[in-house]
């Protein structure tokens, strides 16, 4: 018979009574000197990081990704080379808007999230299931948060945009007019994660062992076809499963299954970026496929749940500036924003050492001279936290350098719109793409959320939508008695 183990505190002593505090008497009030009790509760009462801002609800799994040919033409990345080798991935799907208590299936874009361990250090993908974003500039990140989330006098709504925020800011920003016909499809409500595309959404640079740099743009591929729930139904199971998503991604992983997907890219050659009609680092355009088309990279499998929810799925920390050598960011502004919003959020939610955790630590050994800060969890010794240095060995010393690519930038300093935004003509393009069933789910949406919003607010929103396509306008109008 296996002994049992005793409780101790986390000190390792021994716990005799864990269920009375040290009170004088049997009745009298609670001594400071019972550090049983106060371990006890001050762990409890910081047992909840501040929740994420966006994304605070996900999920998450581990997995392996493993590409089909080397991409030496393209990249350097070394994870990107060996057919044979099997880089460790950890993924996690969320929703954008609602808090940790929401439902898993009302309409909000997902995150899909990969973070890749790599033999040169961790690379985040941070994107979405949709391949547009609503903005284009990080600095409206904040405003555009702030309408979507609970509204600042009575926290309403909550994981909703049935409301006059969240479409006055739509209707004030044009750019958002390709993300709502994605977001308003059937798409905006994904029946499962396995059944779902993934989109890095910014474009970022490949870089070769020559120097040669490409545009690049990646597509996460479901094995098993992109599946959406419609309105009714995702409505119903937001209020009888709302851990729907949550659940199918476990069970399915549990029950022995896999969830396989395939890595894309678009690329596009760096000259070629000013001679399209649309700006390529607009994060509120696509590239056509016709034009670009779509290259299968690898095949990413989730085969292994967390062990610990709160350990691996809500300390997770991504972030897009987790980039490894052969991978570069482009100038696109919304990535230029995120690369430093996301680590500056994590040293908030974490802790500057953020990092050193388990789901967050590299597989690669880490060697700099940061030593304090809340949670340090490195074994450090001798004197030396500064480089450069000729005590203790002098180490650890820079690393040699390859050959740098030196690019020349000009321009004024100024505060500007890009001059290709043209942000009713994809929008139109992607309506038109649609099947009939699909144009008449979307109009439906639409009304049914543009219903519970003031007039002159549905008037700039059809203004807007008319301009992507009459048609579209009209219906929506027509629907809204307008």
């Amino acid at each position: 018979m296996e002994k049992k183990k005793h409780l101790t505190t986390n000190q390792g002593v021994p716990v005799t009574d864990n269920q009375n505090s040290l009170t004088v008497g049997e009745r009298g009030p609670v001594l400071l000197q019972d550090v049983q009790f106060v371990e006890k509760m001050a762990h409890f009462d910081r047992e909840r990081i501040p929740e994420r801002v966006v994304h605070a609800k996900g999920a998450g799994a581990h997995g392996f990704f493993q590409v089909y040919k080397s991409m030496a033409p393209y990249t350097k990345a070394k994870f990107l080379q060996d057919p044979k080798e099997k880089t460790p991935v950890f993924v996690r799907f969320s929703t954008v808007t609602g808090g940790r208590g929401s439902a898993d299936t009302v309409r909000d874009p997902r995150g899909f999230a990969v973070k890749f361990y790599t033999e040169e250090g961790n690379y985040d993908l941070v994107g979405n299931n949709l391949p547009v974003f609503f903005i284009r500039d990080a600095i409206k990140f904040p405003d555009m948060v702030h309408a979507f989330k609970g509204a600042p006098d009575n926290n309403i709504p909550s994981a909703s945009s049935a409301h006059n925020r969240f479409w006055d800011f739509i209707s004030l920003t044009p750019e958002s007019t390709h993300m709502i016909i994605w977001l308003f499809t059937d798409r905006g409500t994904p029946k499962s994660f396995r059944m779902m595309e993934g989109f890095g959404v910014n474009t970022y640079v490949w870089v070769n062992s020559e120097g040669k740099r490409v545009y690049v743009k990646y597509h996460w591929k479901p094995k098993l076809g992109v599946h959406s729930l419609d309105r009714h139904e995702a409505t119903r199971l937001a209020g009888v499963d709302p851990d729907y998503l949550t659940r199918d991604l476990w069970n399915t992983i549990a029950s022995g299954g896999e969830v396989e997907y395939e890595l894309c890219v678009q690329l596009m050659e760096i000259e070629d970026e000013l001679k399209q009609v649309f700006d390529p680092l607009d994060p509120t355009k696509t590239w056509p496929e016709d034009k670009f088309p779509l290259m299968v990279v690898g095949k990413m499998v989730l085969n292994r749940n967390p062990n610990n929810f709160f350990a691996e799925v809500e300390q997770a920390a991504f972030c897009p500036a987790s980039i490894i050598p052969g991978i570069e960011f482009s100038a696109d502004k919304l990535l230029q924003g995120r690369t430093f919003s996301y680590a500056d959020t994590q040293r908030h939610r974490l802790g500057p050492n953020y990092l050193q955790l388990p789901i967050n630590r590299p597989i690669v050994e880490v060697n700099n001279n940061q030593r304090d800060g809340a949670m340090q969890l490195g074994e450090f010794s001798g004197p030396v936290n500064y480089e450069p240095s000729s005590l203790a060995g002098g180490s650890p010393v820079e690393a040699p350098a390859g050959t740098p690519y030196v690019y020349r930038v000009e321009g004024e300093v100024t505060r500007k719109k890009i001059s290709k935004t043209k942000d009713f003509q994809q929008a139109g393009e992607k309506y038109r793409s649609l099947s009939k069933m699909n144009q008449e789910h979307l109009i439906d949406n639409l009304i049914t959320d543009l219903m519970q919003i003031d007039k002159p607010i549905q008037q700039r929103v059809i203004e807007n939508l008319t301009k992507a396509d009459p048609e579209l306008g009209k219906s929506v109008a027509e629907g809204l008695k307008l």
